[in-house]
């Protein structure tokens, strides 16, 4: 490819870069959402039970559908996400701004636009990640990191701009919400796309290439695959996308990288780095790539927080295959569902209801407090939540790799740095009650949330093999689905339980703390058997590697 259009490209690339990473800024808002829900459940009269249920509608469109987004991604293209989440995000958000207005609004309805917004991040975020992934073959852990870390920052950007141009303003913070995340997303759209990186050469066989280097013409017979999950031999290509026959015998080196050809991806696969193709190398004879012999930590689509490390453990991860039905016979998935499930309902409750906490605390501390300055505290929790996830993300990454590398241990204690994090701050949100405290609170629940998702698809690869890490990743996250319910209901009652209903029929609690200390108890114990749980996982994990490098030691012998 010639020099100045090579330049054009990259300046492309770095285009969809910064449009994916403003697409991303759009999609976390879920997490924004104790920065307005007391005010909305004050003006419409909601109990914190109805309350919480409709901010958990918003996880449930975020993880619920987590497969078949990603199948889309992959199949249709990313912009075609985007524009879908793009529309959903203002079908979601801007019933709420009316609802507000009007003081009135049935909770199922509002339920299902609180889902339409969590289905909108959700596709909009996997698009835009997927972008990233693709347009940098060679560096795609800073590239995806961009749009992660504005994941991760997009409740902290929102609230910060709602306190600064609508202090205590509910309705244009909505309406905000709204316009925002579907402004953002819409614009980046014109601009996200993936470049072509390098084309494959056609030459003649017998240009020295060994027998692993080439891909040979197959008829159409042979084309056809021998076992489910398994496409023509000339093309590897993600789960869901269509797999692009060749129809000229096509040289691959040691350095060639493996990604599915797209119409609108402009181009074909870019090349793939040295250490990938060496695990790759493989006779061409027989040679059948499964849906995603192109790694799926640097190009499959996933949902909501994931991010699979570049330093995973690829032989592991490629020796192992567990999936589908195998996968719920297994008892690590079980484990790490369990797990998964606890912790995530663990940082969900604060998430979702840290804006009562502030209420609760404020309204003890000093009666005189008026609403402005109350909705201009809980916008602060919510950026410092939004700040410690994104500090938590960095953490595990940098963390998980140091035990892996130089200590040669377990990712799973990252999962147990998560747990003794969540263990202190929910020792944190049972004692404090001074609310300039709170922030103990918020940041901690941040970070240990943040550890938790920076580290846990990762570990999923390395346990159960890479080559199935998009459905299985899908049917993990289905496990908040249901603690984030037990959790976040269990609040909403507790916290009902202490709320006085006046003449106007708005809900007040008084009590402090005791307006849901009780709902931090319950998380407290749930945390210590998360904790025990995942001290367990990595002796069972020690005992069996240890069974299998055994067998494989005797295999070689």
């Amino acid at each position: 490819m010639s020099g100045p259009r090579e330049k054009e490209l990259h300046r492309a690339r770095l285009v969809a870069s910064v449009a994916a990473t403003v697409i991303s800024l759009a999609c976390g808002t879920n997490y924004v959402y104790s920065a307005w829900s007391p005010q909305f459940a004050e003006r419409l009269k909601l109990s914190s039970t109805e309350t919480n249920l409709i901010g958990l509608s918003a996880n449930l469109g975020m993880y619920s559908l987590g497969v078949p987004v990603g199948m889309l991604v992959d199949h249709k293209g990313p912009r075609s996400a985007v524009i879908i989440g793009s529309v959903l995000l203002a079908l979601g958000y801007f019933p709420f701004h009316i609802a507000y207005d009007r003081a009135a609004g049935p909770v199922p309805l509002l339920c299902f636009f609180s889902y339409l917004s969590g289905l909108g991040g959700c596709l909009a975020f996997a698009a835009s990640v997927k972008t990233s992934a693709l347009n940098w073959p060679h560096h795609r852990g800073t590239a995806t990191a961009f749009p992660l870390a504005a994941f991760g920052l997009s409740a902290f950007f929102f609230s910060t701009f709602g306190s600064l141009f609508f202090p205590g303003n509910t309705s244009a913070f909505l309406a905000l919400l709204s316009i925002g995340t579907c402004g953002l997303t819409f614009f980046g759209f014109f601009f996200l796309r993936v470049y072509p990186h390098a084309t494959y050469h056609s030459l003649p066989a017998s240009d020295g290439l060994s027998g692993s280097q080439q891909l040979r013409r197959t008829s159409s017979e042979e084309a056809k695959p021998n076992r489910p999950g398994y496409g023509h031999r000339s093309a590897p290509v993600e789960p869901g996308t269509s797999p692009k026959l060749n129809n000229t015998t096509t040289t691959i080196n040691s350095t060639a990288d493996h990604e599915p050809v797209h119409p609108e991806y402009e181009s074909s696969a870019p090349s793939r780095e040295a250490d990938e193709a060496q695990i790759e190398a493989v006779e061409a004879d027989d040679y059948e790539p499964d849906e995603t012999s192109a790694l799926v930590s640097s190009s499959s689509s996933m949902p909501g927080d994931v991010f699979v490390q570049s330093s995973v453990d690829l032989d592991r991860s490629h020796r192992v295959d567990i999936r589908g039905w195998a996968l719920l016979r297994e008892i690590d998935f079980w484990q790490f569902f369990l797990i998964m499930g606890i912790l995530t309902g663990i940082g969900l409750m604060t998430i979702n209801n840290i804006g009562n906490d502030v209420k609760a605390l404020w309204r003890h501390y000093d009666e005189s407090v008026d609403e402005a300055y109350l909705i201009t505290k809980q916008q602060m929790h919510v950026s410092i939540l939004s700040i410690g996830s994104f500090a938590g993300r960095l953490l595990s990454g940098v963390g998980s790799d140091f035990i892996v590398k130089v200590l040669h241990g377990s990712r799973v204690w990252c999962l147990v740095a998560s747990s003794a994090v969540f263990f202190v701050a929910q020792l944190m949100a049972l004692h404090v009650t001074n609310p300039h405290l709170l922030g103990l609170v918020s940041g901690l629940s941040g970070i240990a949330y943040g550890f938790l998702f920076g580290v846990f698809p990762s570990i999923v690869a390395e346990t159960f093999g890479i080559h199935g890490l998009s459905q299985n990743w899908g049917l993990m996250t289905l496990s908040p689905v249901v603690s984030g319910n037990v959790f976040n209901i269990f609040y909403g009652r507790i916290y009902d339980r202490h709320s006085v209903v006046g003449p106007d029929g708005e809900r007040v609690c008084h009590d402090g703390l005791d307006c849901y200390r009780a709902a931090y108890l319950m998380t407290l114990g749930a945390c210590s058997i998360g904790l025990v749980l995942t001290l367990w996982v990595i002796r069972h994990q020690r005992v069996k590697w240890a069974k299998e490098e055994k067998m494989k030691a005797e295999q070689d012998d």
